[in-house]
């Protein structure tokens, strides 16, 4: 059966717009229980490879509720987090209430399309993705985006769900998605569809290998991945190349 929630065509947009006003109150905890809080891990070792410095300008795109963007902020980057979603967008911002008023800095959130960013050419030292350009109608045009905007020498990173290269570990992982995942979506969504979302999706993505190759593609220097559990879940880096 098709889920509701995906669409490879024109309703793309629409459809994971649907998804996210229906996830944002619970997203939080549901990320938690599903990844067994590894995701706050993960999300650590992005922060360490990005290693954001003060005064850099930072873009977190699809930044959801603000987790790599409060991060990032805190460490001295002045920091804009870019979503379409109002709905996270509103979790985000009223997280950032919450902050002290001594803490060093606080994001900017905006909304808008990932695919059509309203930033200059060569803007930001960083830019980071976490667990979005799987959702992009045009994942391609979401790195050229990325790459546009990002100063030469400044760093894009990439994380997202993976595909591990062992068949089985693969296949497991596969049917942990499938048949546990979506419980969650069940349970505090009130329907399954919203996290079988993920296996659909990553389906249709090419996951890391595919990101690296578009990142060779757009002229990036240093491309790495970095696996984590075996490519379930992966960091994709690269630094765009300085004029000769």
């Amino acid at each position: 059966m098709a889920n509701k929630f995906y669409d490879p065509g024109e309703q793309r947009a629409a459809k994971v717009n649907d998804l996210f006003a229906a996830i944002a109150p619970h997203y939080d905890l549901i990320n938690d229980l599903q990844s067994f809080g590894l995701h706050r891990w993960w999300k650590r070792r992005l922060l360490k490879i990005a290693a954001p410095r003060p005064g850099e300008q930072a873009l977190d795109l699809c930044c959801g509720t603000g987790d790599v963007a409060f991060a990032l902020a805190q460490a001295g980057a002045e920091t804009t987090g870019f979503d379409f979603s109002g709905p996270m967008l509103a979790v985000a911002r009223a997280r950032a209430k919450k902050i002290p008023h001594s803490a060093l800095r606080t994001p900017h959130f905006l909304q808008g399309d990932a695919q059509h960013l309203p930033f200059a050419d060569n803007f930001f030292d960083l830019v980071t993705i976490s667990y979005g350009l799987r959702n992009l109608a045009d994942f391609d045009r979401g790195l050229r985006e990325m790459h546009r905007v990002i100063k030469p020498g400044g760093r894009l990173l990439v994380l997202d769900f993976g595909k591990p290269e062992n068949p089985l570990w693969r296949s497991l992982y596969f049917a942990h998605l499938r048949w546990f995942v979506p419980l969650f979506g069940k349970i505090f969504c009130g329907d399954a569809a919203t996290h079988a979302y993920i296996l659909d999706s990553l389906q249709h993505y090419p996951a890391q290998l595919g990101v690296a190759s578009k990142m060779r593609e757009l002229d990036c220097g240093e491309v790495r991945i970095i696996n984590l559990l075996g490519g379930i879940m992966s960091i994709n880096y690269g630094v765009k190349q300085k004029v000769a």
